[in-house]
């Protein structure tokens, strides 16, 4: 109930994306119902159906891809203060919106019956009824508990990837990490309470000594008075006070700039990535040799192939979408390049990966038209609903990304305008950093899609 009424109170915006979650179900459902129709008007292929079940499982991979975006951008399965109080915790919200999902995916699942049973010619009365007669069994009862379950499986493989994708974590602890840097005349050890110029030499600041609970009274220096004072005023070149050393343990120092969760952007995963990717156009060009260029639809072979291929460059995206931001601040960059570049790099984990996907989808698509256009049969209606539903789920779930990051650095923006810039300005680092992703990913796209269709057309 309380998913209901969330789902009726939404904004505009928010149902409409959750309408696209509903379409590509029935998009995705329908294959898999024509699927089964297929098995039970040719009983005598069994292997060519379930060749055509397991190429099901990229819609339903892509479909359950998109819900688990739209979900995170759902406004009202957000944690705010002060639902805890009322029962509605981490863990209520992310039911509430594994349910969202659910039934997001229900009613496309349902639609997707009623297509199908008026394209068989079950209901009277309509003016496209049994218009694919011939290819959905029409003289065969349809099993009603095969059906059922292959239209769960979107919802439930939605949900559950939903569920799994918004589970409460626990906030990992910062790493206790000593910051390294050079202390008096050069002396590498642990950093310390930053010192202006001449203070070791002041008269009288290693007169007075007070042994450290810790550490043996060697050397060390105590802060008179002044000195305190001093250093308890001096800030940091960005205007942030250094901290000043407690009498209960060393001092409290900020993470350093490799603890940010966007300074890194995934770019650990970057050889990950390509490894995946390696492997996966390794194992495609295998099973290509088995497969002939006149066959009417690629081993299952060719489609692990893809998939790992397809997981490669969605675990490289980040990294590379670091890459560029990177490459943006390369070389005297002025106010332009350091604000596109500084953006690439908080959005590199946000952005990339669906990049990446978008990547796989653009070079399988290559690659099947060219094995197509070779002759390897006809590009049917269904396969072309296929591709049309793989592709949108793609670059639907790439915008649905890029509004989630919009809307994470509005702040960021407002106070820009605030300060002064002009808004010119903010669009025109907009323009080059998707100038810079498309210089960097459209090339990757290309030699993957000719790695991909190689073995396919020879």
């Amino acid at each position: 109930m309380l998913a209901l009424r969330l789902t009726r109170g939404a904004h505009l915006a928010v149902h409409l994306r959750r309408l696209l979650v509903a379409a590509a179900s029935a998009g995705t459902g329908f294959l898999l119902l024509c699927s089964l129709g297929h098995a039970m008007n040719h009983p005598d292929e069994p292997g060519t159906s379930a060749l055509r079940l397991v190429w099901c499982a990229v819609p339903v991979a892509a479909t359950a891809y998109l819900a688990v975006a739209v979900a995170r951008t759902d406004p009202a399965t957000r944690p705010r203060p002060g639902l805890s109080a009322i029962g509605l915790g981490p863990g209520r919200l992310m039911a509430v919106s594994a349910a969202t999902t659910a039934l997001s995916g229900a009613l496309g699942s349902l639609l997707a019956l009623l297509l199908f049973l008026h394209l068989r010619g079950d209901p009277a009365g309509t003016p496209f009824d049994g218009a694919a007669a011939d290819a959905l069994a029409p003289g065969r009862s349809l099993p009603l508990p095969a059906a059922l379950t292959l239209l769960a499986l979107v919802p439930v493989t939605a949900s559950a990837a939903s569920a799994l994708a918004l589970r409460p974590r626990e906030p990992r602890p910062a790493r206790d990490r000593a910051a390294r840097g050079y202390g008096r005349f050069g002396a590498y050890g642990p950093g310390t309470a930053r010192e202006t110029f001449g203070a070791y030499g002041r008269f009288g600041a290693r007169l007075n000594r007070a042994p450290s609970p810790t550490a043996p009274a060697t050397d060390a220096p105590a802060l008179t008075d002044d000195d305190a004072q001093s250093a308890s005023s001096r800030a940091a070149p960005g205007g942030a006070p250094h901290p000043a050393a407690s009498a209960d343990g060393p001092p409290q120092t900020p993470d350093a700039p490799d603890d940010h969760p966007g300074a890194q952007g995934g770019s650990g995963t970057l050889p990950w990535g390509i490894a995946v990717l390696a492997a996966g156009l390794a194992v495609e060009t295998y099973a290509g040799r088995a497969t002939a260029p006149t066959s009417d639809a690629p081993a299952a072979g060719v489609l692990v192939g893809w998939s790992l291929a397809t997981v490669g460059l969605a675990l490289a995206g980040p990294g590379l979408t670091h890459l560029c931001g990177r490459l943006l601040q390369a070389v005297r960059p002025g106010a332009l390049r350091l604000l596109a570049g500084r953006v690439l790099m908080e959005e590199a984990s946000r952005i990339g990966r669906p990049l990446g996907v978008v990547c796989a989808v653009a070079s399988a698509a290559y690659a099947a038209a060219a094995l197509y256009d070779a002759g390897g049969g006809s590009f049917g209606p269904l396969r072309t609903l296929g591709a049309l539903l793989v592709a949108g789920c793609a670059v639907a779930t790439l915008l649905t990304a890029a509004v989630e990051a919009k809307h994470a650095r509005a702040d960021t923006t407002a106070t820009l305008l605030r300060l002064g810039a002009p808004p010119v300005m903010l669009r025109s680092a907009a323009a080059l950093r998707a100038c810079a992703l498309l210089a960097v990913f459209g090339p990757l796209t290309l030699i993957v899609a000719e790695l991909a269709a190689l073995p396919l057309t020879r």
